[in-house]
């Protein structure tokens, strides 16, 4: 359990972990390619570790030195068939992409996870891929882990994503570079656009278009050498969120990543009338780059739905922290998708802030929050949900007296050192 005390306000330059989504993408795309690649700020979070532990597994050389990582690529076709049950931990996006590239090769494999893994939903990845041609099979018909699969000849589909999901979509699109066909996805919304980004710097034909993205089949990969990391906005959140209910604070967030498909929580902020400022605006790999600065203003509610939702659907607990000391309401829509992540955040959300005193109800598809209201500390519990535990904490910051989380070692899967860096710019 830690103990949070409140602060008067956090001020300074920061830097937050490595972008999770690309910390994972670059080891697994490292590790499909031919040469050998080196990841310069890399999460070694729990999640990204536990990518790195299945492709030894399969017989890929990895070295890694705290956020320093390199890859000795074999190509597709140099993975092995793994003498033992992949385990990932509690890694959605491990054990979903990883799906996508088992379904590709002649072998026999098992994914397994912890027991948030084993409540969510696979089906919606193992539906297209057995369309296909993969063998998979599992719990409640391929629902639920442990997952067994068996990869080989896969031929090109169509596929009409009933979400708006990166891991979806990432999956289909490893498994048909691999396809006999061009292999096209259509999304409801525009997910994190991570994964195309990368196979484009890696050598691979990638076509996105309006409402989907497609890819021909029997593409190789070449390592580029190097890939730099930048940080994960967020994990930038949680500190723009104490700026942002603070007075008198002022931070900057250097080298956050910045794609369009993950700014939503940008969008937000300046919906309810914060001073943010971006700087230093730069392209790395790909992938824009920039500093972001926040001086505290008062806030107001906002409405947070339709496409914008996907783009900040990691954020929506900090989101509620935010709205709970904002002038007003702040309506959350079409978030139904927060039900099926490491917890149902709807309801951890609005039960662990509710403790706190926050006037916050649950919705079928979100919730809603009214402020600004007094926090007062209290004993909360993360629920083993990073996001929950983070945000926990950040109101903790504002609440009068002690705030205690339960399990907030779990706040390691994404952010290590995450107190060490509140406690750096507290005051």
């Amino acid at each position: 359990m830690k103990q949070v005390l409140p602060v008067q306000a956090v001020q300074g330059n920061v830097k937050v972990p490595g972008d999770k989504s690309i910390s994972h993408r670059s080891v697994m795309l490292s590790s499909l390619a031919d040469g050998t690649t080196n990841i310069y700020g890399f999460l070694p979070g729990a999640d990204c570790l536990s990518t790195i532990s299945a492709f030894r597994r399969l017989g890929i050389t990895i070295e890694q030195h705290e956020d320093r990582v390199t890859v000795y690529g074999k190509g597709w076709y140099g993975l092995r068939e793994p003498s033992e049950i992949l385990d990932i931990g509690n890694s959605g996006t491990t054990i979903r992409l990883m799906m996508g590239i088992l379904a590709t090769l002649p072998f026999h494999s098992v994914l397994i996870g912890d027991e948030s893994i084993a409540r969510r939903p696979m089906k919606r990845v193992t539906t297209p891929l057995r369309e296909m041609g993969a063998e998979i099979d599992g719990r409640a018909g391929g629902e639920f882990t442990p997952l067994s699969i068996r990869g080989g000849k896969l031929r090109a589909i169509e596929y009409h994503s009933p979400v708006a999901s990166a891991q979806v979509k990432s999956a289909i699109l490893l498994a048909g570079l691999q396809a006999d066909g061009v292999t096209t996805l259509y999304e409801p919304e525009l997910s994190r656009d991570h994964t195309e980004r990368m196979l484009r710097s890696f050598g691979v034909d990638v076509e996105s278009f309006p409402g989907g993205v497609r890819v021909r089949g029997r593409q190789t990969l070449t390592s580029p050498g190097e890939i730099h990391v930048p940080g994960d906005i967020s994990s930038a959140a949680f500190i723009l969120a104490a700026a942002a209910i603070l007075p008198g604070s002022h931070v900057t967030v250097e080298n956050v990543g910045m794609n369009p498909s993950r700014t939503g929580i940008i969008d937000v902020l300046q919906a309810m009338g914060a001073d943010l400022t971006l700087h230093n605006e730069r392209d790395i790999n790909g992938e824009p780059v920039a500093d972001i600065e926040l001086k505290y203003t008062p806030l107001h509610g906002t409405e947070i739905a339709g496409n914008l939702i996907p783009r900040l659907i990691d954020e929506v607990p900090v989101i509620a922290v935010i709205a709970s000391q904002a002038e007003g309401t702040t309506v959350i829509r079409d978030a139904a998708e927060l039900k099926v992540k490491e917890t149902n955040r709807i309801d951890t959300v609005v039960s662990e802030l509710g403790k706190m005193g926050a006037r916050i109800e649950a919705t079928e598809d979100g919730m809603t929050v009214h402020g600004p209201v007094p926090l007062m500390g209290t004993v909360c519990d993360s629920h083993g949900d990073h996001r929950i535990g983070m945000s926990i904490a950040i109101a903790g910051l504002k609440a009068a007296g002690e705030t205690h989380v339960r399990d907030a070692e779990s706040i390691d899967v994404s952010f290590p050192g995450f107190f060490a860096v509140l406690k750096s710019i507290s005051c």
